[in-house]
């Protein structure tokens, strides 16, 4: 038996990054540690989230790639095979489940397949079995949002996207986050016609707007039809095809996706039963990932937090309590610099302080823009567009940067650790990067 004569030193409520990135070093240093989890091991990243879509968005890229080289070195444009791509998608998401349970039992981690609800700050009840703890983590993660509207049991969710062999001619998208927007790119690269309902006027509403806006137009390009300003009052289902009805007329597809966001999964898990505090957002935790609870902690999606959503976050949280679990620290969790980043065609991304906050201080922050297209090495990647927006203090310090181009993701990784380690404008010149690469490039503009 553990300290106390629990089962266990911690068990968690969840299986995804936000406990298996923590729970396996932890189990290395000799806890002795649980994983509930009621669907597939991995949560909703390995199965049904991060992997598949970027799996999905890989034939994506290479064709945006191919398209922009005709005429320039290549002929013969390319097409994507739509049940291929999701059949190989598959290949790449099905041996993750049992590999990351392989990865916990094999340092002695006991996998339990149940759902889990919480009874006390030290006990979760699985289909009737009771499994006691020191502390608790719960990681329960997020699920997709359903619109309250009439007919909406006729829509589908993200996991249905990933899973979709059949590629509709006509496909209608209600939303404007990162899921609709990056599958409206697949889908409309892979020659869907795609109509994007967006409630408000904005799209992606946490990215620099001007690049948005660009982002929508080169959607716009490819065939998406993008409507604001919706409101969505019902879905029926008409001879063969399905009719989204809203304020601003008939949307008639083959295919609706409701891509509204997603939600913590603080339902039905025991949290008013033990006194968890929580609300819409997430559970509230303290500087320490401390529920209202003591002995109870949650990382990840589930958590009402200013940061991110991601999953490095729910990395970095997990890492975070091994720490504080197995006495490497005392300290409050000091988030590094988070980079997000939109996985389209082109690419958004950004880390640090925001173009928007810089500009309204101009007494703090200077602000670097510059166009890529003018860059030889974009140049001979064939890519006639995109934008880089770096941000300094007025020391001469990095501390935000954002990017359009089909390269942004790798432009902003290659950026991070000048920001976080706060290295001064003399040391920047110390690094040599390998050339010619985009990091080469990104260094350049720095």
């Amino acid at each position: 038996m553990t300290e106390n004569n629990y089962q266990f030193d911690v068990l968690y409520l969840g299986s995804g990054h936000g406990a298996f990135n923590g729970a396996i070093p932890l189990a290395m240093k000799g806890k002795k540690l649980g994983v509930i989890e009621a669907g597939k091991v991995g949560g909703t990243c390995p199965n049904r989230g991060c992997n598949a879509k970027i799996s999905l968005d890989m034939p994506v890229k290479v064709k945006q790639e191919v398209d922009a080289m005709q005429g320039r070195g290549l002929d013969g444009t390319t097409t994507i095979n739509w049940k291929q791509n999701v059949q190989h998608e598959k290949e790449v998401i099905n041996s993750l489940p049992g590999a990351i349970e392989e990865s916990m039992t094999s340092v002695g981690i006991d996998v339990i397949h149940g759902y889990g609800k919480l009874v006390d700050g030290h006990t979760i009840d699985v289909d009737g079995n009771q499994y006691t703890a020191n502390k608790i983590v719960i990681a329960t993660g997020a699920h997709y949002n359903q619109l309250d509207i009439p007919g909406i049991e006729l829509a589908h969710n993200g996991t249905a996207f990933l899973n979709l062999e059949d590629q509709p001619q006509k496909m209608t998208i209600i939303g404007g986050g990162y899921i609709a927007i990056e599958f409206a790119t697949i889908a409309a690269y892979a020659g869907t016609e795609v109509t994007l309902l967006l409630h408000h006027d904005k799209a992606l509403r946490k990215f620099y707007q001007p690049f948005v806006e660009e982002l929508l137009t080169d959607l716009e390009k490819h065939g998406v039809k993008i409507i604001k300003n919706v409101t969505p009052e019902s879905i029926e289902h008409v001879n063969d095809a399905y009719v989204v009805k809203t304020n601003q007329g008939d949307v008639t597809s083959n295919w609706v996706l409701d891509a509204t966001g997603r939600n913590p999964n603080v339902e039905n898990i025991g949290l008013n039963t033990v006194g968890v505090e929580y609300d819409k957002n997430g559970i509230k935790v303290n500087d320490h990932l401390q529920t209202s609870v003591d002995s109870i902690y949650a990382t990840g999606d589930v958590v009402d937090k200013s940061v991110g959503k991601l999953t490095p976050t729910a990395i970095f949280e997990s890492s975070y309590l091994t720490k504080l679990f197995s006495g490497a620290t005392t300290e409050p969790i000091d988030y590094p610099a988070v980079p997000s980043a939109v996985f389209t065609s082109p690419r958004i991304a950004q880390v640090g302080v925001s173009v928007d906050e810089a500009k309204a201080n101009p007494d703090k922050y200077d602000v670097k823009e510059a166009n890529l297209a003018s860059d030889w090495f974009r140049f001979a990647m064939r890519e006639n567009k995109g934008k880089t927006i770096t941000i300094f203090d007025k020391k001469g310090y990095l501390v935000g940067m954002t990017e359009i181009s089909s390269e942004a993701d790798n432009s902003i990784a290659s950026a991070l650790p000048f920001i976080e380690y706060q290295i001064s404008p003399e040391k920047m010149n110390d690094f040599i990067t390998l050339f010619p690469t985009v990091a080469s490039e990104t260094k350049h503009h720095l």
